[in-house]
């Protein structure tokens, strides 16, 4: 009997030390999630083993629902209701026409236009023939419109009719030998009038006469480049990151499994098609899974709920702040009047999201998160609040990502003696990795056109000598059952009175504060104080804030150290393709009201906002106005 107190004796002094009794009970509580998320995983791997192994094209898997359906509707807006078989003929007349007027497999042909139908049909034709296609945000113009073009060596641009204009004003700059082709819409189909430029070729009249037969066979393979997308940030110009087919399949299939997506849901999106979300994750329901997308030209927080309602929609996209619009606006009947059973997307902000699913009736809230040319992505599909995802705490290297040690402010990795990078403990941040596995689609890092901008993006020498990561340049955080939540980006964390700000987690609740508005917070230095005051611009051009009851209201959710030390109300803002504000224009602009038009506000001592004059700027710049 004693050797058998002995056993018992070991075994619970193991069960206390490795891995410990907490161990068990966060496997307990993560098993389901976990279970959950590797059948989804096993269900990816072997859908892109499969189409690797046949090497399919995109265009291929398309074909395959065209032939299974040809009568369903695969796109849907206000004014277009376009079939399987009817994106596939224009696909294939656009292929033809392209292929006519000599461009081939490798050549790269610019598109720039606004949600349509044609828009998939297109880049869907041009990958037919082996034409890389780069998806032109459509809010660029000028010196931003003219580097996206030529930063991606394009030989030819098709550009829609709405375009004309911002096309016009870069048309002497563009290289000599690019074609331009005009695509006019349904009251301009194949007309030609003054305002056109004359280099510019009508698609029109050459698709009116082109086969809708399949082109001639190109030898396009399944890891081919299918379409560059550029990353919109809120610095400097865009970057064009690269796309095969392999991994459009992985993106949209990696979100079909994960959410559990049906080929009968239907699907609404009014983000661009030119995104990486709604062109890929949503448009790919379609194209790849043979569901029905309804798509909006332009996104009306007002019209939301009331698209899905029209469009029978059971699923529903978001990006960004939409969350916030939609539920600023005023209640509606279409508010529970609807089929939605899942909004997915990223960027709902923890702050809103039981406000948002009690008041819509959402069921299930699938966040996501990833970049669009990177290799760590995420997915919250057990409805957590405020998780973007979760790493494993029992299977951790079955999908290698992790959150290392690095610094806030630069996002360099801090290394341990032997010079390689450290894991976080739990709750505490740390830069969000994703490892390098060429070969692999879900762990391929194909970066972006421009190779130099793609090497800042990896660091090496990671857990072993020789091996790679991408780096995401986000600072994250686990807690202690492995969900991950977002805290900012590195270098938009600051520093005041001996305590870290983390920006995104300040304009959360000064956004609900003030009634769910566009804001931005960033920090400024200030002569004669240590680290960076906050500062938070605010879009309020019709002046509705109180700005007292704001500030004793601000005072109950924020500490002193957290709370913008300056206000400034915005009368316009400049938005990117994901509907955030440009920060570091905001932050070079700084706060002095000699050159900003804004009303700007300063924290008195007392804690109430007062108007920042040149005369207190002043006293703020001799120190004698201390914050």
């Amino acid at each position: 009997m004693g050797w058998i107190f002995a056993v018992l004796i070991a075994l619970v002094a193991l069960l206390l030390t490795k891995p410990g009794w907490r161990w068990f009970y966060i496997a307990g509580a993560t098993a389901n999630r976990d279970l959950t998320a590797l059948w989804a995983y096993i269900k990816l791997l072997r859908y892109t083993k499969r189409h690797e192994r046949l090497n399919y094209t995109v265009a291929d898997v398309f074909e395959r629902n065209v032939r299974a359906h040809p009568d369903k509707v695969a796109v849907v807006s206000d004014t277009q209701r376009w079939t399987f078989s009817q994106v596939n003929e224009h696909a294939n007349k656009v292929a033809n026409v392209l292929q006519a007027q000599g461009f081939q497999k490798g050549d790269v042909v610019a598109l720039l236009l606004e949600n349509r139908a044609e828009y998939v049909a297109t880049w869907l034709g041009l990958s037919k023939i082996g034409v890389i296609t780069p998806l032109i945000n459509t809010n660029l113009r000028g010196p931003s419109l003219l580097h996206s073009i030529t930063v991606a060596h394009c030989t030819a641009l098709i550009y829609g009719e709405d375009f004309l204009e911002a096309v016009s004003e870069v048309a002497k700059e563009l290289p000599a030998e690019l074609t331009l082709f005009q695509f006019n819409n349904e009251n301009n189909n194949s007309q030609t009038t003054e305002k056109d430029i004359a280099r510019s070729k009508n698609l029109n009249a050459l698709l009116a006469t082109a086969s809708k037969d399949k082109p001639n066979k190109a030898q396009v393979n399944h890891h081919d480049k299918l379409v560059y997308i550029y990353t919109s940030g809120t610095t400097g110009l865009p970057k064009a990151a690269v796309i095969s087919h392999s991994r459009y399949l992985f993106i949209a299939a990696g979100i079909h499994y994960t959410m559990g997506f049906q080929e009968e849901d239907i699907f609404y999106t009014p983000l661009p098609l030119y995104h990486t979300a709604g062109g890929i994750m949503c448009m790919g329901q379609s194209v790849l899974f043979g569901s029905t997308v309804s798509i909006r030209k332009k996104f009306s927080a007002s019209n939301y709920f009331a698209d899905c309602a029209k469009y029978n929609a059971t699923i529903g996209q978001y990006i960004g702040e939409m969350a916030r619009y939609i539920l600023a606006t005023k209640p509606s009947e279409y508010d529970r009047k609807h089929r939605v059973r899942l909004v997915f997307g990223n960027g709902l902000r923890p702050q809103i999201w039981p406000q948002f699913v009690e008041r819509f009736n959402v069921a299930k809230v699938g966040e996501f998160y990833g970049a669009t040319e990177g290799n760590a992505n995420i997915m919250n599909h057990d409805n957590t609040v405020g998780a973007i995802g979760f790493v494993s705490r029992i299977l951790p290297k079955i999908y290698p990502i992790s959150i290392i040690r690095a610094d806030p402010d630069t996002g360099e990795p801090i290394r341990n003696k032997d010079g390689l990078c450290q894991l976080c403990a739990p709750n505490e941040p740390g830069v969000f990795i994703g490892k390098i596995v060429k070969g692999n689609p879900s762990r391929e890092f194909l970066g972006y056109v421009d190779a130099k901008a793609s090497a800042k993006k990896i660091v090496k020498d990671v857990f072993k000598h020789g091996d790679m990561a991408f780096l995401s340049g986000d600072l994250l955080v686990a807690d202690e059952k492995g969900y991950l939540y977002f805290k900012d980006r590195t270098g938009d964390t600051f520093r005041w009175k001996g305590e870290n700000v983390s920006t995104s987690e300040v304009e959360a609740q000064v956004s609900n504060v003030a009634g769910y508005k566009d804001t931005v917070v960033y920090g400024i230095t200030i002569p004669h104080t240590e680290g960076r005051a906050g500062m938070a611009a605010i879009y309020d051009p019709q002046r509705e804030l109180d700005l007292d009851a704001f500030a004793a209201i601000l005072a109950k959710v924020l500490p002193a150290y957290a709370r913008p030390q300056i206000i400034r109300l915005l009368t316009k803002v400049d938005l990117t393709g994901t509907f955030k504000l440009r920060k570091v224009d905001l932050q070079k602009e700084g706060y002095d009201p000699n050159s900003i038009k804004d009303t700007l506000y300063y924290q008195t001592s007392k804690g109430r906002y007062e108007l920042l004059t040149p005369q207190v700027y002043d006293q703020v710049q001799r120190n004698e106005i201390r914050f």
